[in-house]
C-alpha cells in the first residue's frame, strides 16, 4: 500500500499561482507513475499531469499544457504540480494517484492509491 498525503490547495484571483504538494511512503514499486487528478462538483474525474518517477518522463491533459508543470523530489517522496496562470474553469478538488505503471496516463485505470484531495479554487 501507498499512503499519499496532499497539500498546499487554496483559493487564488484567476492568473494567480499555486503548488500542490503529494508526499508518498509505501512500497517503492506501487510509486512508478504518479499524477494527478481534479474533479469539479457534477463532473467526473479528469487526469491532469503524470510522472514517470523512474525516468522523470511527464504527460499533460491538453487543457493545463503550457500553465502547469509536474515534478518530484526523489529524495524526498513528494511529487508537486505547479500551476500557474490558472483559471476559473481550473476550480476543482485535486487528487494525488499512485499506481505501479502510467497505462492510459489520463484515465484512472492505472491508479491503486488516491490521496484524500485538496480543494483549489479559483476566482475571476
Amino acid at each position: 500500500q501507498v499512503q499519499l498525503v496532499e497539500s498546499g490547495g487554496g483559493s487564488v484571483q484567476a492568473g494567480g499561482s499555486l503548488r500542490l504538494s503529494c508526499a508518498a511512503s509505501g512500497y517503492t514499486a506501487i510509486k512508478n507513475c504518479m499524477g494527478w487528478f481534479r474533479q469539479a462538483p457534477g463532473k467526473e474525474r479528469e487526469g491532469v499531469a503524470v510522472i514517470y518517477t523512474n525516468s522523470g518522463g511527464t504527460y499533460y491533459a491538453d487543457s493545463v499544457k503550457g500553465r502547469f508543470t509536474i515534478s518530484q523530489d526523489t529524495a524526498k517522496d513528494t511529487v508537486y504540480l505547479q500551476m500557474n496562470s490558472l483559471k476559473p474553469e481550473d476550480t476543482a478538488m485535486y487528487y494525488c494517484a499512485a499506481g505501479p505503471g502510467c497505462v492510459r496516463a489520463m484515465f484512472m485505470g492505472w491508479v491503486q492509491n488516491w490521496g484524500q484531495g485538496t480543494q483549489v479554487t479559483v476566482s475571476s
